[in-house]
């Protein structure tokens, strides 16, 4: 019996999963800082406005870490697809015209 050719490169799961937690931190972080807000008294729409905006440069600085394993996924998977796309261009014409 002939064995599975395994792909080399990023895979799929592994980058829905980066971005699976990346995008619960971020939620975590926003219900976090509403949470707070309404704790010390900043009640309604205007707590989850405040803790939306204090968010967002708060992740920039706590998620640093989970953005960057997101953003090398994506260039993995990029690079990836660009290699592949290279080999079959090369596959398909191993000679091509030199453009004038």
């Amino acid at each position: 019996m002939s064995e599975p050719v395994k792909k080399s490169g990023p895979s799929f799961g592994n980058w829905m999963g980066s971005m699976w937690l990346y995008s619960l931190l971020r939620f975590g972080l926003f219900f976090a800082l509403w949470g707070l807000l309404e704790l010390i008294g900043v009640h309604g729409l205007f707590s989850a406005f405040l803790g939306l905006v204090l968010s967002i440069p708060l992740s920039l600085v706590l998620l640093s870490r989970p953005r960057s394993v997101v953003a090398g996924n994506i260039e993995q998977r990029v690079n990836a697809r660009r290699e592949s796309i290279e080999e079959l261009n090369s596959r398909l014409d191993p000679d091509p015209e030199p453009e004038d």
